[in-house]
């Protein structure tokens, strides 16, 4: 039984902000925090839908489409730097009325939600951080490459299938892999390139000090975003951060392995994301 409820719109930080809600805030989920899933780069809300799936049979869950992806604002000349996607989420959730609520970054999502973190907004309850990139001024670069998103992007605005995508993803199904030739199309390549060059611009070890709530960092085994390094550094500008490890994962953590993804919240959220 699916626990999707519908797609939306909100105005919010002056942009039209496109949505998809699981589960709602009936039930047991009422009482707990609401919880909004910001994905990374190239990831549209839909492609997180399984996902969303899953956390909505456990809390209210909205997946946000980051400002140049997806359904939401896109266009030319916009703002797409970090600290716009960052006011955005806290926006967001200001214009939805969630006076509590966690947030669950993936890798830019993670960064986002860092830097969102930092101005100390009011109803931020928890912060999950998943496989964020450490690059920043004078760090080791972010170790994939900008032609991957470019070449990818471009490719699925001439119309491409399974086959075209699984040369950029060779280790995805066929049902992820149509997903994402379905959608990738609608990532603008400004907003992308900017978000790429930003990796490496923005600070974010710099706001980690300043982060005030509870905070989860899950890390993959494989794909060399976060190592044990980055992770002792973390510690001490963030203490009290909870660690967990996906082993067997790439940074794409929930689609190398979803039931380690699931399990390394633990109960951090406020329950177990049950099956």
């Amino acid at each position: 039984m699916t626990t999707f409820l519908y797609g939306g719109h909100v105005h919010a930080n002056g942009i039209r902000q496109h949505f998809l809600r699981y589960g709602g805030n009936d039930g047991e989920r009422a009482a707990r925090d609401p919880v909004i899933i910001v994905p990374g780069i190239t990831s549209p809300a839909i492609t997180w839908g399984f996902v969303g799936e899953r956390f909505g049979a456990s809390f209210d869950t909205y997946v946000l489409d980051v400002r140049g992806r997806g359904l939401s604002s896109a266009e030319a000349g916009m703002d797409y730097s970090l600290d716009a996607q960052a006011r955005d989420v806290v926006a967001f959730a200001e214009a939805l009325g969630l006076r509590r609520h966690s947030v669950v970054g993936h890798s830019m999502g993670a960064r986002i939600g860092v830097r969102a973190a930092a101005g100390r907004p009011g109803g931020l309850a928890r912060l999950v951080l998943v496989d964020p990139p450490v690059s920043g001024p004078g760090r080791r670069a972010y170790p994939a490459q900008l032609p991957w998103y470019v070449d990818s992007i471009r490719l699925s605005r001439q119309c491409t299938d399974v086959e075209g995508m699984r040369r950029f993803c060779p280790t995805w199904t066929d049902e992820q892999l149509r997903l994402r030739a379905e959608w990738l199309h609608t990532c603008n390549e400004d907003a992308v390139v900017r978000s790429f060059e930003d990796f490496h611009r923005d600070d974010i070890h710099a706001d980690l000090p300043r982060v005030k709530v509870p905070t989860l960092l899950m890390t993959a085994g494989r794909g060399d975003v976060v190592r044990a390094e980055d992770v002792a550094e973390i510690r001490t500008l963030l203490p009290g951060v909870l660690v967990s490890h996906v082993a067997g994962a790439g940074h794409m953590i929930p689609w190398d392995d979803e039931a380690g993804f699931y399990a390394a919240f633990g109960d951090f959220l406020g329950a177990p994301l049950t099956q």
